[in-house]
């Protein structure tokens, strides 16, 4: 039986979420040249700066690239659970401060496409001994309440109407 959670890492993500402070991914942005970075950074990869300011990000973005986890990776420094789940896992576009590696709610690649509206939340991560469940952070599919209209096939192109020139 679970009876406390607790972070996978401090200072990664605001902890606990609540009505009051939302669920925010922490990073950082250097004060001398604005550069926005995840997880936080004490100094600068651009320009070498050691003056940065703590910046809470954006909690929704949209999803860049994906791929599938389909088997447990070697451990260490892997060190969830035995039982392996596949999942997703993509780059989420926080749109005007950075792309964010994360794990995806949706392990299915058919329900996953570029370009797809995301979120912040949490996710179980793994149950330790004492019955600690270590939470981390992933991205959800937004609901989407239109129908997405479905991408044509690989290798097939929709063909344009034959435009007629005008002579000269």
């Amino acid at each position: 039986m679970t009876t406390t959670q607790r972070p996978v890492n401090d200072g990664l993500f605001t902890w606990p979420p609540s009505a009051s402070e939302p669920l925010r991914l922490i990073g950082s942005e250097c004060t001398a040249c604005g550069l926005v970075s995840f997880p936080a950074a004490s100094d600068c990869v651009r320009c070498a700066s050691d003056e940065s300011r703590i910046r809470l990000l954006a909690d929704r973005g949209t999803l860049w690239t994906y791929t599938t986890q389909n088997f447990r990776p070697p451990s260490p420094p892997y060190d969830g659970p035995e039982n392996f789940e596949p999942y997703a896992v993509g780059y989420v576009e926080l749109a005007g401060e950075l792309l964010v590696e994360a794990r995806l709610t949706e392990p299915d690649p058919k329900k996953l496409r570029i370009g797809q509206d995301m979120r912040l939340t949490l996710v179980p991560y793994a149950v330790r001994d004492d019955g600690t469940e270590v939470m981390t952070f992933a991205f959800a599919p937004v609901e989407e309440s239109a129908e997405v209209e479905e991408p044509a096939e690989a290798g097939k192109f929709a063909q344009a109407e034959p435009v007629e020139e005008e002579a000269s």
